[in-house]
């Protein structure tokens, strides 16, 4: 009886061990809908390596809470479509992809809106610290693939004019 019990203690907590180092399952939403209650969109505008301008509908993470949750559980996001990370201050920002189940492409821009480097196609749900290679002040995920299509890289150049509860940008200006 002794060793029944401690058997199903044993299984209890290597099953609980086991969920929580697990990915977490996403909300019935796949896209959007979630992301819109969560975040305020905004229109960012890259002129691209080539001279060429994009216009992106992103999702402002400004505070430390929606910078945790990013894109986390979102399973397809339109082409033109990202995430900016607006931080406070320059620093050494990296991005992980725990419970990211797609592909994206990490920008990294120094405060002025410069692109300062960008890593392409990063593996969903890794916990790899992607990160920086200077201090900078805006981190932008885009879909896998779209950072090379749009000859966007470093040097590419930012445009975002944000509101007046999002000054960042312009105060780095």
């Amino acid at each position: 009886m002794i060793r029944t019990l401690l058997l199903s203690v044993l299984a209890a907590a290597l099953l609980a061990a086991v969920t929580a180092c697990s990915p977490q399952p996403a909300p019935k939403t796949s896209s959007g809908s979630s992301l819109e209650s969560m975040f305020e969109l905004d229109e960012l505008v890259i002129v691209a390596n080539d001279g060429s301008r994009h216009v992106f509908e992103v999702y402002l993470a400004t505070s430390p809470e929606q910078q945790r949750r990013g894109l986390m559980f979102v399973r397809d996001l339109p082409e033109s479509t990202g995430m900016l990370f607006v931080y406070d201050e320059d620093g050494m920002h990296s991005m992980w992809m725990k419970n990211t189940y797609i592909s994206l492409d990490i920008v990294f821009a120094r405060g002025d809106g410069t692109i300062s480097s960008v890593i392409h196609d990063t593996q969903p749900l890794s916990l790899r610290s992607l990160g920086a290679v200077e201090p900078v002040r805006f981190v932008l995920e885009l879909n896998a693939g779209v950072a090379r299509r749009l000859h966007i890289g470093a040097g590419s150049q930012l445009i975002w004019t944000p509101d007046q509860s999002t000054a960042a940008m312009a105060s780095a200006r």
